[in-house]
């Protein structure tokens, strides 16, 4: 019993690696599909999630324990998520499109290191604590994942994995390289350099009132590459909640 529990416990785990590797190769291969799939589920998780949760917000901001009108709320969470995937498709393809393909192979690794960090905080989370995934998944592991996801992206330009480039260099990407009617890889392209170098130029600066270890901690928090951690997070509590599933299901 003990050989069986064991050997079903590495099928589950090989299985949550290999649901990683392939949401993050699939937004490799295929940055257009990919957006659009993250916008499509991000749409689906939100409408019912938005739903709960302004269920639960009700009684503390109004008077009653019960909210007269249901369809309000249903409203206003069918418009939470709608933009919310609008935010998150258009994210997703900034993140993975683009023309250089050594680029978009590090932040894919960077994309399944997050993703893997959140299906293990949030099993934990179930495990221990017994917290729902794709509620504390949804609204509360964007910001840390995103984080994770900033801190691998850095981790990699230190290393010379991942060019920062130049006002120089942006600049005559804008100028010369960027046609009048640029491609979504192009624009991608220039984003991601501009980012990149918004960042160095908020590390510098923060240096200055700073110890620059410090500094570099805090540019993290404040880079644009966070803003990848919601669909992280999205990716992170469906492998969770497929993973704990198959654990339940295989207890014996």
């Amino acid at each position: 019993m003990i050989v069986l529990r064991v050997i079903v416990n590495a099928l589950i785990m090989a299985a949550e690696f290999a649901a990683v590797a392939a949401v993050a190769w699939v937004g490799w291969q295929y940055p257009n599909a990919f957006a659009a799939a993250t916008g499509v589920i991000a749409f689906c998780l939100g409408i019912y999630l938005h739903y709960e949760h302004l269920k639960y917000e009700y009684p503390f901001y109004f008077e009653g324990s019960r909210p007269p009108l249901l369809f309000v709320l249903r409203l206003i969470a069918l418009g939470d998520s709608i933009i919310g995937a609008m935010v998150a498709a258009l994210v997703a393809l900034l993140t993975f499109s683009g023309t250089d393909d050594d680029r978009r192979f590090i932040v894919a690794i960077c994309f399944a290191v997050a993703v893997y960090a959140g299906t293990s905080l949030l099993r934990r989370l179930s495990i221990s604590l017994g917290a729902k995934q794709a509620r504390w998944g949804f609204f509360r592991l964007a910001l840390p994942l995103g984080l994770v996801f900033s801190t691998g992206v850095a981790l990699a330009a230190s290393l010379g994995h991942v060019k920062t480039a130049s006002l120089s260099d942006i600049g005559r990407q804008l100028v010369f390289d960027l046609p009048a009617k640029p491609s979504i890889e192009q624009i991608s392209d220039l984003l991601f350099n501009l980012k990149q170098y918004i960042d160095s130029v908020i590390a510098a600066l923060l240096a200055n009132l700073m110890p620059i270890e410090w500094a570099q901690v805090l540019s993290l928090v404040v880079s644009v590459n966070v803003f990848t951690g919601f669909i992280v997070a999205i990716y992170a509590l469906m492998i969770a909640e497929a993973v704990r599933s198959g654990e339940r299901r295989a207890t014996f």
